[in-house]
């Protein structure tokens, strides 16, 4: 079940009535659990059994973690659930991928190799589930979450449907204690609630998918040279297609929460107004980013041992990290830019001295690590002046160019765009209409100067400086364009990660 479709706008008004009947809050619990099987389910039903397999696993050995003080047996038991959560998306996801590129190293050696091709169908948002289960079992297995005592607590907790599919990536923390006692949203969050549902849909139907993935989709789509002008546009309709949609689904999910009286995190804070790389990744999926900082930078080291192993460090997370949103290596490519643009930055912020040098202590080292600062220049002294808004340009310039590995689907592709977006092939006839060329031109525009103007800030603040007529007509707006420009149901585009 996707948010942009009539079928949940109706399982959403169901449920919305039922949590809100004077009902006994365990039998609410099990609504919402049984609502978030269903949500999950309209896609394929059997994988709800993957669902319920890393919901058990995870709840009892946990359990079992918190009950051991032996060393051994408990690094065997977190042993049982990482094989558990990391096998399921190293089967279902990257089975034909491993496969594949077996088969090629043994074809270099000159052994002949053929195996049937796995056909294998990718549970939706596996990658999300599993980083949900295995944040838990590593929290409890590293003493920092008691484990919990209800099953049907933990249960929701991973199974909670506006999560669910496609993030925020929630830690225990953040939604377990939500679950101890009665909720319900009350009048002014459920009309921002349903304010947030309507800007996710405004961004994803209206401007992802109606204004920017038909010129994004006609020029990563076609085999031959484009022209300078048409190979730009289609990246940064991209860029804006991915920002719309993901971000979109993000404020879908959490005002959907707040209906119901639950906070989510924030997953997005005006990315495209970031100054450096590490700024970005604080604004950029933001609960991925800080996922992959606990549990895989900071326990590889971090920046605590030294300059090297900090750029060794910084590099296999974000190869990792690119490997995590797909079975290819046009996304490990993606990761190891992102890596590499982010260690020069640290570089350059060394030689510059504007970055502490001096290893992390470790209980610092989760709040705010180094490698995810402030970036070249720190914030306060940026604000709005013109040198942080060009260097604001500098970090979109290269971001756009990571994109393009992100969305080819072949290093042929990426290649011949990166070609023809630094005019390396003659003017031909243009690919895009004028019209899709100014749209994209337009919205590009405005949405690197509403990030800007907002980076500061949040929306929740500058709405309660708005009077409630202007608000009220910038609603009115969207829901108008909404209607006007809803034609089918598309899916949501992390959805496949």
């Amino acid at each position: 079940m996707v948010f942009n479709s009539y079928g949940f706008v109706l399982f959403f008004v169901v449920l919305l009535v039922l949590h809100n009947l004077p009902l006994p809050w365990r039998v609410k619990k099990i609504n919402l659990l049984l609502a978030s099987y269903l949500f999950y389910a309209v896609w394929n039903p059997p994988f709800v059994l993957l669902l319920w397999l890393a919901t058990a696993v995870d709840f009892y050995v946990a359990r079992l973690i918190a009950r051991e003080e032996r060393p051994g047996p408990r690094k065997l038991l977190l042993t049982v659930s990482l094989a558990m959560n990391l096998g399921l998306i190293a089967f279902f996801k990257y089975g034909g991928f491993l496969l594949e590129n077996f088969t090629a190293l043994l074809a270099s050696v000159g052994i002949a190799f053929q195996a049937a091709k796995p056909d294998l169908i990718l549970p939706v948002g596996i990658s999300f589930y599993t980083f949900v289960t295995l944040s838990y079992t590593l929290d409890v297995y590293r003493c920092q979450a008691p484990p919990e005592k209800s099953f049907l607590n933990f249960a929701l907790f991973v199974t909670f449907f506006p999560h669910l599919v496609a993030g925020p990536i929630v830690r225990p923390a953040d939604l377990i204690p939500q679950f101890q006692e009665p909720r319900r949203a009350t009048t002014a969050q459920l009309t921002w609630g349903l304010f947030l549902l309507s800007l996710g849909l405004f961004m994803k139907v209206v401007l992802a998918d109606g204004l920017l993935a038909g010129a994004a989709d006609s020029v990563f789509g076609v085999p031959f040279p484009l022209p300078m002008l048409d190979a730009w546009a289609g990246v940064l309709a991209f860029s804006g297609q991915i920002f719309c949609d993901f971000a979109g689904y993000s404020t879908c999910a959490i005002g959907v929460a707040l209906c119901l009286g639950f906070v989510l995190p924030d997953n997005f804070r005006y990315p495209y107004a970031a100054i450096g790389f590490s700024d970005f990744w604080r604004r950029w999926h933001i609960t991925l980013s800080t996922w992959l900082r606990d549990y895989l930078y900071i326990p590889l080291g971090g920046n605590r041992r030294g300059p090297a192993r900090a750029y060794l460090n910084l590099m296999i997370t974000m190869l990792l990290g690119g490997l995590w949103h797909g079975a290819s290596w046009t996304f490990v490519v993606w990761g190891a830019l992102h890596g590499f643009f982010l260690c020069v930055e640290r570089l350059v912020r060394g030689w510059a001295g504007m970055g502490d040098a001096r290893p992390e202590p470790p209980e610092r080292a989760r709040a705010e690590p180094a490698v995810y600062r402030a970036s070249v220049v720190p914030l306060s002294l940026a604000g709005k002046r013109m040198s942080g808004f060009g260097l604001a340009l500098l970090t979109l310039f290269f971001v756009n160019v990571t994109w393009v590995f992100f969305r080819a689907p072949d290093f042929g592709g990426a290649a011949r765009l990166l070609l023809a977006m630094f005019g390396a092939f003659p003017a031909g006839k243009p690919l895009l209409a004028t019209v899709d060329i100014y749209k994209v031109g337009i919205i590009t525009v405005l949405l690197v100067v509403s990030h800007w103007l907002m980076r500061d800030t949040s929306l929740v603040r500058v709405a309660a400086r708005l009077p409630w007529w202007l608000i009220s007509l910038v609603w009115t707006g969207m829901l108008a364009l909404l209607i006007l420009t809803q034609k089918s149901s598309s899916s949501f585009i992390y959805f496949q990660f």
